[in-house]
């Protein structure tokens, strides 16, 4: 039988483990790749003391236990030297048959981290110390808004956990909540008070300028319309005779001026929408006031809508909430009351706000809204203020 090999202390060296002259401890081991790799430390223990002159690190047979659970998870330790980007970049070649809005979110978090050094970064070493440094620095250093932030974290956390299903990396460093790491500054946009409604769109029927908006804004608080829907819908979807809006489709543009059609938002946007006299005659006061074209633009075969711009193209969700940006500006700087910020989402936030509060079914405004989930439609029954108690309790007492 043959002598076991000792170290200088005369301890037994396990197969692959050599002291060397210098008092340093190798350990020789294939990695997955059948690569010869080899691991260093000036202990071969945990209890053995850190010679003077070195810098503290883990003992050789602790790195090994390190080896043999990467290697029995099949981790490729260095992560196959993918780099951040790169990693971003292969998640999203793989995602097809997204509609053309994600496409554009994923390629402007590609070109962000091009700019940002994170980009470069190897993912075998980033902890999760590191992802949320990172996101504190987007916040604090670079100006970035919670909402952009919770757009970047939501195609780098995926891409993450791709790694660890590839055996790549053993943990995804973003498996965390957001809130907990960075401030949610996000601004709510409430619905506005029924008083506030009224002054707002009186305001804007007697402006000489704006009220050309009129019809369109007054749409938008009365049908909840999502602004995208409002801007792709064309005359072959409104049922005047039957008083119904078809919801079908959503026009987009994006930031390379591409004009593009999508489907709804969500599973249920696919829906009809009543409509009232008052809202039936905004729409008929819209097409009266539609220019004549010589060509009629078309974008994914489809034309014929409603509102033009300057240019003769389809107006999108930008050309309104500049224009209802300007009404605020110009209404605020009259009054000594301010109005607060209204865009077409809070318009139709607004509009679902009074279907609630009149006592309209749950599942009627779900319907009629789009939403996908009950649960999105019925946190619009928990914003309510005294006053809406108020009312509410006096109107059943009143039964």
């Amino acid at each position: 039988m043959s002598e076991k090999r000792r170290d200088s202390k005369n301890r037994i060296l396990r197969d692959g483990e050599t002291e060397r002259p210098d008092g340093r401890y190798r350990f020789a081991y294939w990695d997955l790749n059948k690569q010869r790799k080899y691991v260093y430390s000036w202990k071969l223990d945990k209890n053995d003391p850190t010679p003077v002159g070195t810098r503290p690190e883990l003992s050789l047979r602790e790195k090994e236990k390190q080896i043999e659970k990467d290697m029995f998870d099949k981790v490729v330790v260095n992560g196959e030297n993918y780099t951040v980007l790169e990693l971003v970049e292969k998640y999203v070649s793989l995602k097809i048959g997204v509609r053309n809005s994600t496409k554009t979110g994923y390629k402007t978090v590609i070109n962000f981290l091009k700019k940002d050094g994170f980009g470069n970064r190897k993912i075998a070493t980033i902890r999760t110390s590191d992802a949320k440094k990172w996101l504190i620095k987007l916040q604090q250093v670079d100006g970035k808004s919670y909402s952009s932030i919770h757009t970047i974290r939501g195609v780098v956390r995926p891409a993450f956990r791709m790694a660890v299903e590839d055996d790549l990396i053993r943990k995804n460093p973003f498996d965390f909540e957001l809130v907990t790491v960075v401030v949610n500054d996000s601004v709510t946009r409430e619905a506005i008070t029924r008083k506030q409604e009224r002054d707002y769109l009186k305001f804007i029927r007697e402006d000489v300028h704006y009220s050309r908006y009129y019809d369109a804004i007054y749409i938008f608080f009365n049908t909840g319309l999502r602004i995208s829907e409002f801007c792709g819908l064309t005359r072959a979807d409104l049922d005047f005779e039957s008083g119904l809006i078809r919801v079908q489709r959503q026009l987009h543009r994006g930031s390379d001026m591409r004009y593009y059609i999508e489907k709804p938002k969500t599973e249920k946007g696919e829906r009809f929408i009543p409509m009232s006299d008052e809202v039936k005659q905004c729409f008929r006061n819209i097409l009266a006031k539609r220019p004549k074209l010589k060509v009629e633009p078309m974008v994914d075969g489809v034309g014929g809508f409603l509102c033009i711009d300057k240019n003769g193209m389809p107006m999108v969700a930008l050309h309104w909430e500049k224009y209802m940006q300007h009404i605020r500006e110009k209404y605020n700087k009259i009054y000594r009351i301010q109005m607060p910020e209204i865009t077409p989402h809070v318009c139709r936030h607004t509009f679902c706000s009074k279907m609630a509060r009149s006592g309209m079914n749950p599942k009627t405004l779900q319907y009629i809204m789009g939403h996908a989930d009950i649960s999105v439609t019925l946190n619009i029954y928990t914003h309510v203020t005294v006053e809406d108690a108020k009312e509410e309790f006096a109107r059943v007492m009143a039964l």
